[in-house]
């Protein structure tokens, strides 16, 4: 069996292997495929049985040019890179990676929240530019500085990363509410479940947590903001679709907005005219949330077995 990893180096760029892969079939890894070239993404796949992608797009017409495909391992959670109603036309299966990224994301989460609220990164850099030696006292602060106990978290979605994000929350003392779009029981007593419009206006800090649909597109928006408190921290550890960016820079810009902190954008690489790169109190990281190396190797293991459980005619985490 031929495999073919198109975009290989976000997952493994060089601190992990492909042994076990390797195991299954004739491997060929590209660092990176051409995410607009469909061209160069059908002579990759060429006569392959199985390929893994993250981002690059397998669309109908890459699709229906590689006849030998039977099988698709989307290298992550989420599968919107692939159209399934044409490898479900040509009889190819798509899985997915599972929960395999629930605690790094959560945690992630409570990094950009800390750093928003502790100030570490700042009065790190100012202790080494030399700060704190010409100080008159044995300790000072540049920036207001904000105690998350008592303070209300809201979190649209409560799916498993939502959970444990709330776990966390309430470890620090935090009062947790959320929206689902389906009603789902809380976890425990201490989270409840709201309206959105509730959660908009109760939360001192909201948390994004839903896929990218279209229905979910754009939903933090002007309409959402002006509903949200002046001193509300957003942040967004899901997808970067889910922000009108332009109106979540021109509320941080204009007050109406405390923070934000996320971990993805519409476009990645960003881009250099983002809105978001000249807002004030905007803190960004390169989509790094589910990136330790525990959790990459984690996935390795998932792909690994999804493709292994394919060859046995048993099929796991299949999407379509």
């Amino acid at each position: 069996m031929k495999i073919v990893v198109l975009d290989g180096y976000a997952l493994n760029p060089g601190d992990l292997d492909w042994r076990e892969m390797e195991a299954l079939g004739d491997l060929t890894v590209y660092d990176r495929t051409s995410y607009t070239d469909p061209s160069e993404i059908i002579t990759r796949i060429g006569e392959a049985t199985a390929v893994f992608t993250n981002k690059t797009p397998l669309t109908e017409d890459v699709i229906q040019a590689c006849p030998e495909l039977r099988y698709i391992g989307v290298l992550a959670t989420g599968y919107n890179v692939v159209d399934l109603k044409a490898a479900k036309a040509q009889g190819i299966i798509v899985t997915n990676i599972p929960s395999y990224s629930t605690n790094a994301v959560a945690q992630a989460t409570f990094a950009l929240l800390l750093e928003v609220t502790n100030q570490v990164g700042h009065h790190n850099r100012s202790v080494h530019q030399g700060d704190w030696q010409q100080s008159k006292d044995f300790s000072y602060w540049q920036t207001p500085l904000t105690e998350l106990a008592g303070k209300t978290l809201g979190l649209i979605g409560y799916g498993a990363i939502a959970q444990a994000v709330a776990t966390i929350a309430h470890a620090f003392q935090m009062q947790v509410i959320y929206y689902n779009h389906r009603p789902k029981a809380p976890q425990a007593e201490w989270a409840k479940q709201v309206t959105l419009e509730t959660l908009y206006q109760e939360a001192d800090i909201i948390s994004l947590h839903v896929p990218q649909f279209p229905e979910t597109e754009g939903m933090i928006d002007q309409t959402a903001l002006v509903q949200m408190k002046d001193t509300a921290i957003l942040v967004n550890t899901a997808r970067g679709g889910l922000l009108d960016e332009a109106a979540v820079a021109q509320a941080l810009s204009e007050g109406k907005l405390a923070a934000l902190a996320a971990d993805v954008v519409s476009k990645e690489p960003i881009a250099a005219d983002n809105p978001l790169l000249q807002a004030p109190n905007c803190y960004l990281t390169p989509h790094i949330a589910w990136a330790p190396t525990e959790t990459r190797q984690r996935l390795m293991a998932i792909a690994v077995g999804n493709l292994a459980a394919f060859v046995n005619e048993t099929p796991q985490n299949v999407v379509s």
